[in-house]
This record gives structure tokens, C-alpha cells and sequence, in this order.
């Protein structure tokens, strides 16, 4: 062996170097070769190796004997084993029987069914071997499966139904399962099948149109059928019946009580407007009452107010007028005075008619004033009647009989004092005529005495005159009085005619002398109708004097003729003295009543 330094100054051994190289080649071949033996054996080994889960388990058949995985795993090698799957789930298998397939029961009635039964392949080896024997692959198929047991459970199924009957069936559901699971859980045992549970998910009569009439037990089934059918149909048109009179009943009770309520409702609430419209009257009374009691008060109170106020009033009103009518008096004296101062200055200087105007002037005013004072004091009684009436009318409204019967007390006393106003008010008024009717009369008779004295010292031709005239004055009232009698002459007739023209002569010549008394005519046929109609005259005598006291011939037409142009023919006589014109005299306005310009003569 020798020593090689090397290029870093590492010093090491050569000549055996090369053996050792190949030695560990081989021995890393050889390695790994039997790490890829032992890793393809393994992956051969993983490959036929085969477990089983929750959901199958599986049967190994062939070498070594039958083995059944159920939650482990087994080497199934190609040509030795044989594996066969069995499913362990739960599978649901639906059985439906209706119409003509339906099932019988007890009282040969049939009824559609539809079940679900529920099964799996009891987790046991037995079980399990069982089933993959005499089931196979129909655990993995369903149908299959279902294809092969439905034939237990219709039988189940009919064998149960075949015990009960089919209101039974509806009412013990419960137990129409518990017994079909019972029938079947033994024929499924015998194939490593066990039954969960059994639902019934459908039960009813079957309809009747596939009853066959010929199959006895439809037949009988028809028959109790159709009975029952008729007498639910009866016993429902009974309780229909039964349920539509209770239905009505029941209405016309519930109408009646509802009548009933609403009579008791509308006592209730007349009854109740009844209690109110009386409290509401009494409520109203009394308010009524409160306020004529008030408004009595306040209508006392106003009256006793307005009472002394209209007598303060009627006391002021008194004295005023009092002090008025004595002023007036005074006036009226003092005017009255002067008026008689004047009158005897106008007396003594004038005409005593002048005074006797004056003084019946004095007397027209004081007449007046005694109707003004008299005219005043009426309308003054007036409105305190009336004032009387209005408080009476007031206090009649307002209060009852007994303010009544005090109004009318004060009425009384008022109208008795009104009464005796008046009465003094007449007594005024007589007193102030009486002493006007004085003054007038001594005011006439001293006017009457100045005119017999201005009279007593006329002379006896202005005696005369006034004679005449007074007689000329009343003469056409004594002829027409005196001619009265001529009218009852109804015609005149004349008998005898001398002539128209001598005869009138005659008369002209004859004068007065001539006429019908005499026997003879005038010769005039006028004055002669005339004379004779005058002739009939009353008091023709006593008239005929009167007339010649004046200068006329009332006897016959043509002395009245002649009489008058004889009058107008003669000078008037000198008239006698005029009297002076009195003066005029300003009424007293006194009353206010007579205009301010207005005189009196």
C-alpha cells in the first residue's frame, strides 16, 4: 500500500483503493434491488388487499374457506378468492296493492294499501353469509331485490289484512304494522335480512267500481258495503236534517233572544231618555225658578228704584208746574191788571166798545189758558197712566200675582193721585174760568152800561134813524114770516077784468086810495093780483104800521115802489158819530199756542 499527497496537501493510502470501490458497487446494487422487491411485493400485496366499509361488507370464498369482512380487510388473490359484496344499508321497498290487487279484509271489504317497508342484511357474519348466498347482488340493486321479496310482503300483508277489519285496519294502524312486520321478519331472516320497520304511507277503501259482483268475497263486500254506504248516507241525511232544524232552532232562538235584547236595549234607552228628559226638566225648572227669582228681584229692585225716581220726578215735576202756574198767575194777574189799567185809561178815553172788546179779548185768552192748563194737565195725567200702565204691564210679566196684586195696589194709588191732580187741576181750571167768566161779565156790563149811556145822550132823529135801521135790519125777516100763509095759496083766478089800459090809468091816478078792498079795481091786473095776494098776509096790519115807521107802503106793490124811490130820492140823514176804532190789542202768547202777529179787535 503507498501514500498519495494530493493537491490540497491531503496525504492518503492507494493501491487497494479500487478493490474497495467495487465491493460497494455491488453491495448497492444489491440493496437496491431488494428494496425494489420489497416495494413491488408490497405494492402487489396493497393491490389485492380489500377492505370493507361501513356501507358493504363481503364474503371471500376459495382458498383458505369462506371469510366474511365485515369492518376489516382481507388479501383476495385472483384465482383462489372470490369476493361478494353485500350492501349494509338500510333500503326501502314500496308495496302498493289497490283496485283490483287490493287487499281483503276481515268484513270482505278491500282497501288500497301502499307500504314501505324498511330492511337491511343483519350485521352478522351468519346474516351476512346468508344473504350473499341466497340474495347475491340484489343487496346492491334495489329493485332487484324488491322484485325477489315483494311476494313476502303482499303476503304479510294479505295475511294480517285477512285478520282485522278495515275500520280496524284505519284505527289500529299501529298494530296492522307491528303484526306484518312480525309475518314477514321470518322469511326475511332466511335471507340475512332483518325489517327495520313497516310505514303505512296509505290505507282507504277501495272504490267500488272494482268490486267484482261474481267473486264471492266481493260479493259480500259489495253487500255490507252498499248497507253501509246507504245507511251512512241515511244516517247523514238525519243529521243533516236533524242539524238543519237545530240550525234553525237554534236562529230563531237566537232571533227571539235578539229581539228580546233589543227590547230590553230600547227599554233601556227610553227608559233612560225618560230619567234624563226629567232631569233635564227639573234641572230646567229650577233654573227657571232661580232666574224668575233673580230676575223678580232685580225687576223689584229696578221698580223700587224707578218708583222713587218717578216720584222724585212727579215731586219736582209738582213744584215746577206749581211754581209755573203760579208765575202764570202772577203774570197773568199783573198783565191782567195792566190789561184793566189800560181798559179804564181806554175807558175813559174811548168807546166803551173798544173795552168791551178788550176786556172779551182778556177773557178769550184766559179760556185759552184755562184749556192749555187743562190740556197740559190731561196729557201730564196721561203719561203717568201710561207710566202707571208700563210699570203694572212690567211688573205682571216679570212677577206672579202677588207683585201683581202690588202693581196694582200702586196702580191704584197712583191713578188716586192722578185722580186728584186732575180734580185739582179741574178745581184751577173752574177757578181761573170763574174768574175769567167775572172779569168777562164785568167787563160786558161795563161795556153795556158805556153804551146806554152813549145811547141816553143821542138825540131823537139819531134815536129815530137807529129805529129805522134796526127795523130795516129785521124787516126781511118779519115779511118773509108774515108771507108765510101765502103759501098755501095752490092758484089765483081772475074774475073780473075792467079793461087793461083804463084801469091802469085809473089805478095811476087813484093812488093809494084805490085797491081790491074797495070793491073796485086798480085798472092795473099786476098790483091787483099783488094786493089781493098781500091781503093774506099774518099780522098785516101790525105790519103794515111797522112799514110805515119807515116810509113804505106794505099794502099794495106800487107803495113799495114808490116808498123806495122815494127813499133814494131824499138825502141821507147826517150819521151819527162812528165810534173811535179800537185799539188793537196783542193777545198774550202766553200759551204759545196763537201766532205772534195774530190781533184781536
Amino acid at each position: 500500500m503507498s501514500l498519495t499527497t494530493t493537491t490540497t496537501g491531503d496525504v492518503v493510502a492507494t493501491g487497494d483503493l479500487a478493490t474497495s470501490t467495487g465491493d460497494l458497487i455491488t453491495y448497492g446494487v444489491v440493496g437496491v434491488s431488494a428494496v425494489l422487491f420489497v416495494v413491488v411485493f408490497f405494492a402487489f400485496l396493497v393491490r389485492l388487499y380489500r377492505r370493507a366499509t361501513k356501507e358493504t361488507a363481503f364474503v371471500r370464498t376459495g382458498l383458505g374457506g369462506e371469510k366474511v369482512v365485515m369492518n376489516g380487510g382481507a388479501l383476495v388473490f385472483p384465482v383462489f378468492h372470490e369476493a361478494m359484496p353485500v350492501n349494509m344499508n338500510t333500503l326501502v321497498l314500496p308495496v302498493v296493492r289497490r283496485d283490483t290487487e287490493a287487499l281483503i279484509t276481515l268484513d270482505r271489504l278491500r282497501i288500497d294499501v301502499k307500504a314501505e317497508f324498511y330492511v337491511r342484511v343483519r350485521p352478522d357474519a351468519a346474516a351476512i353469509a346468508m344473504a350473499a348466498q341466497t340474495l347475491g347482488q340484489r343487496t346492491m340493486q334495489p329493485d332487484l331485490l324488491k322484485d325477489l321479496v315483494e311476494g313476502k310482503f303482499v303476503d304479510a300483508l294479505r295475511s294480517v289484512a285477512a285478520g282485522m277489519t278495515m275500520n280496524e285496519l284505519h284505527e289500529q294502524r299501529a298494530d296492522f304494522v307491528q303484526k306484518v312486520q312480525q309475518v314477514s321478519s321470518n322469511d326475511l331472516a332466511m335471507n340475512g335480512l332483518e325489517l327495520e320497520s313497516v310505514s303505512l304511507t296509505g290505507l282507504d277503501q277501495t272504490s267500488i267500481e272494482h268490486f267484482n259482483a261474481n267473486n264471492a268475497f266481493d260479493a259480500e263486500g259489495l253487500t255490507k258495503l252498499t248497507e253501509q254506504i246507504e245507511a251512512r248516507k241515511k244516517l247523514r241525511n238525519d243529521i243533516e236534517q236533524d242539524t238543519r232544524v237545530q240550525i234553525e232552532t237554534k236562529n230563531l232562538e237566537a232571533s227571539k233572544r235578539s229581539f228580546e235584547i233589543s227590547r230590553d236595549q230600547e227599554y233601556a234607552r227610553l227608559e233612560q231618555e225618560r230619567e234624563v228628559e226629567v232631569r233635564r226638566a227639573a234641572q230646567s225648572a229650577e233654573i227657571a225658578r232661580e232666574q224668575a227669582e233673580r230676575n223678580r228681584e232685580a225687576e223689584a229692585a229696578r221698580i223700587e228704584a224707578k218708583k222713587q225716581v218717578d216720584a222724585q220726578q212727579i215731586e219736582a215735576d209738582r213744584l215746577v208746574e206749581e211754581a209755573r202756574i203760579i208765575q202764570q198767575r202772577a203774570l197773568e194777574i199783573a198783565r191782567q191788571e195792566q190789561q184793566i189799567a189800560v181798559q179804564n185809561k181806554s175807558r175813559e178815553e174811548s168807546q166803551a166798545k173798544a173795552q168791551a172788546d178788550e176786556a172779551r179779548a182778556k177773557a178769550v185768552e184766559a179760556e185759552e189758558r184755562v184749556a192749555t192748563a187743562r190740556e197740559s194737565e190731561i196729557a201730564e195725567r196721561q203719561k203717568k197712566i201710561e207710566l202707571i200702565e208700563a210699570a203694572k204691564q212690567a211688573e205682571r210679566d216679570a212677577i206672579g200675582v202677588k207683585v201683581q196684586a202690588e202693581a196694582e195696589k200702586d196702580a191704584a194709588a197712583n191713578r188716586a193721585q192722578a185722580l186728584k191732580l186732575e180734580a185739582s187741576g179741574e178745581a184751577e181750571a173752574e177757578k181761573l174760568r170763574a174768574e175769567a167768566a167775572a172779569v168777562r161779565f164785568e167787563v160786558e156790563a161795563a161795556g153795556q152800561r158805556a153804551i146806554n149811556e152813549a145811547a141816553n145822550i143821542l138825540s131823537s132823529d139819531q134815536i129815530s134813524l137807529q129805529t129805522k135801521l134796526a127795523l130795516l135790519k129785521v124787516l126781511p125777516e118779519v115779511i118773509r114770516e108774515s108771507a108765510k100763509p101765502m103759501e098755501a095759496i095752490d092758484s089765483i083766478k081772475i074774475v073780473q077784468v075792467d079793461g087793461l089800459t083804463n084801469g091802469g090809468r085809473a089805478a095811476n091816478d087813484g093812488g093809494a086810495g084805490g085797491g081790491l078792498g074797495g070793491g073796485s079795481g086798480s085798472g092795473n091786473l099786476a098790483s091787483d093780483a099783488v094786493a089781493a095776494a098781500l091781503a093774506y098776509r099774518a099780522q098785516a096790519p101790525v105790519l103794515d104800521g111797522l112799514m110805515k115807521e119807515l116810509g113804505l107802503d106794505g099794502s099794495s106793490l106800487s107803495g113799495l115802489v114808490k116808498g123806495a124811490a122815494e127813499a133814494e130820492a131824499e138825502p141821507a140823514p147826517p150819521a151819527p158819530a162812528k165810534p173811535a176804532k179800537p185799539k188793537a190789542i196783542a193777545r198774550d202768547n202766553d200759551a204759545g199756542d196763537a201766532p205772534t202777529g195774530e190781533a184781536a179787535e
